[in-house]
């Protein structure tokens, strides 16, 4: 029971952030803004809905037994949620699931982004990582920890050369 109560709050949060980004994409597009990364988004969304696919499966085949450190993980994974909301917020109409790019906008420096560039894909990997492991489903948090590990060496460059193309971000950071 306690696995379908936290399983299925983690995947309406999901759903949320989804029409919030959908909102948020709309509105920054009418403002001239354009998508970067376009070609690997469906992998992103392919990546994503196969792992809550495959932590379903394998919860339900294999069966594990809770972690015996799950109070541990279950604390740092309600962290990573108050982690998430603060990046959210932090971002505000500029966060989204798509790499979207409003030219000539300010980077935003505040919130998390004031200490790391890309908190969130520190929260993501955490999250993909830390809730299988929750449930014993260690299968699910190992090879999904390789993947978007893999994915994330394809996105984070192309976001970050999105982003000095078309914002203030080699200044923010002191880049070239």
């Amino acid at each position: 029971m306690f696995f379908w109560i936290v399983i299925s709050i983690v995947i309406l949060q999901r759903l949320a952030e989804l029409v919030i980004a959908k909102n948020n994409e709309k509105r920054m597009k009418a403002q001239g803004a354009f998508e970067a990364g376009a070609r690997h988004y469906p992998a992103i969304v392919l990546l994503h809905t196969a792992f809550f696919v495959s932590l379903l499966l394998e919860v339900l085949i294999r069966k594990p037994a809770l972690s015996p450190i799950w109070g541990i993980l279950l604390t740092i994974f309600l962290l990573t949620q108050v982690l998430r909301v603060w990046c959210l917020a932090s971002l505000g109409k500029y966060w989204n699931t798509k790499i979207i790019i409003l030219p000539g906008a300010d980077v935003v420096m505040k919130g998390p982004y004031k200490f790391i560039r890309h908190p969130n894909y520190v929260i993501v990997a955490t999250e993909i990582l830390v809730l299988p492991m929750i449930f014993g489903a260690y299968i699910t948090a190992i090879v999904f920890t390789l993947l978007n590990a893999w994915m994330m060496s394809v996105r984070i460059p192309q976001e970050e050369q999105a982003l000095k193309d078309a914002t203030n971000y080699k200044e923010k950071f002191s880049l070239k």
